[in-house]
């Protein structure tokens, strides 16, 4: 995760990682969702971008759910997004279940309209056990980005056990797809 500052970007075109994912650092680069405003910042995003895609570097983009959101960073040539699932995660931890539904039938939109403009789709922020398994079951989904959750629970039960029982419920969702409708998936509540 990087900001789109000229500094980060320096240091990217130094190193030349493999990826990097754009993230919001102040807020006038936040959406109301939370992810990064590709809409209204795209003047500055797009050399960036390109300058990113350039060298070599694949670059994701952190952004909410949103249909002008995405279009935008389909447009801006990013070829990965990671769709914020913060809201979501909060509303099933709360016990909210029409706001979750709400939240989630947004991500559903969301993942299915980015792949279906050629984009790969990650998600990420706030997930746990019950958000991760239910989410893997979206078949656009291919990467989730789980860092504190698992850290917390590393010094509970230890990062071994922490990594195994998240595979596995990432595993249990991809082997039950989620249907788009709402359908059952192990993780009911979410």
């Amino acid at each position: 995760e990087m900001a789109a500052t000229s500094e980060m970007l320096e240091i990217a075109l130094a190193t030349k990682p493999h990826a990097v994912c754009l993230v919001p650092e102040r807020r006038e680069e936040l959406t109301t969702e939370g992810g990064l405003d590709v809409v209204g910042q795209h003047n500055a995003l797009a050399p960036f971008i390109e300058r990113l895609n350039d060298a070599g570097v694949r670059v994701s983009l952190f952004i909410a759910a949103e249909a002008r959101q995405i279009e935008m960073a389909a447009k801006l040539r990013a070829p990965v997004i990671e769709i914020h699932t913060g809201a979501w995660c909060e509303a099933v931890s709360d016990g909210h279940a029409a706001k979750a539904e709400a939240e989630w039938q947004r991500i559903v939109r969301g993942a299915a309209l980015a792949h279906s403009a050629g984009l790969e789709v990650h998600a990420g922020h706030g997930l746990d056990y019950v958000t991760a398994e239910k989410i893997a079951g979206l078949p656009e989904i291919v990467e989730l980005n789980i860092g504190y959750y698992m850290v917390g629970q590393a010094l509970f039960v230890g990062l071994g056990e922490t990594v195994r029982t998240m595979r596995a419920a990432m595993d249990r969702g991809r082997n039950n797809p989620v249907n788009p409708a709402g359908g059952p998936n192990r993780a009911s509540k979410a």
